[in-house]
């Protein structure tokens, strides 16, 4: 790992012209295309779903995996479809729970060198693999109509803003974005109303984009109500 990404440092300083063409550059906008194509024509047939987020690193007897876990039972209770990132941890949980629970859930997995493979809840047909994180992305913030997030640590912290970003932004329709666990995100969104707000980087208005829980109860309940103005549920 460490020499391939020294030799990606070397290849960027090297002298180019404007004329040269590296043949593995243009390629690559194939397997790009190719997996946009595979995850909008699984994904399209799903129905409605909530995405569950958290870390990988979350060990089974830990209080979050339960609470990942309820998110996703409670969820399927409801008619709504569990998304998850198809690896272990947090991931693990959300398919669990729904698939004890009876439930429709999907993994979008990611190909990373360490930590990361697919847990033994999902369906082969529901797993669909991903070699680049933006693609990946999009296809969560396409096919969710909700995010509950839960403890997790920069991979989280990548969903969670950019979800937020993009419904602030109106690059998305809104839609309810929910963290499990005060004391542990308190910290950040005290920051966020402290710094960012005081400092004027966003509006009062940003801080009702987000809801932080401390229960799967208070989570789901969250996105329940929120379509409920709309009278809107799934279809069981």
């Amino acid at each position: 790992m460490v020499e391939q990404g020294e030799d990606r440092i070397r290849d960027a300083f090297e002298n180019k012209s404007w004329q040269e063409i590296k043949v593995t550059d243009s390629w690559q906008i194939f397997k790009i295309m190719a997996e946009f194509v595979e995850g909008f024509e699984k994904m399209a047939k799903i129905g409605p779903c909530v995405s569950i987020f958290g870390s990988a690193r979350t060990p089974r007897d830990h209080a979050s995996y339960k609470l990942a876990e309820d998110c996703a039972r409670l969820l399927t209770e409801k008619g709504y479809g569990v998304i998850s990132g198809g690896g272990p941890g947090i991931m693990e949980a959300a398919n669990k729970g729904a698939y004890e629970a009876g439930g429709k859930s999907v993994g979008l997995n990611i190909d990373l060198p360490f930590e990361q493979f697919h847990n033994q809840y999902i369906d082969r047909d529901k797993l669909l693999e991903f070699n680049y994180f933006f693609v990946r992305k999009v296809i969560f913030t396409k096919y969710s109509q909700g995010y509950i997030v839960l403890p997790g640590g920069f991979g989280t912290m990548d969903e969670l803003f950019e979800a937020i970003t993009l419904v602030q932004t109106g690059k998305i329709a809104r839609f309810p974005i929910v963290l499990v666990g005060k004391e542990y995100y308190g910290g950040i969104f005290d920051w966020i109303k402290t710094q960012m707000l005081g400092a004027g980087n966003i509006s009062e208005g940003d801080l009702s984009l987000y809801r932080l829980v401390d229960t799967a109860e208070e989570a789901v309940e969250h996105i329940f109500r929120f379509y409920n103005k709309y009278l809107l549920k799934p279809n069981f």
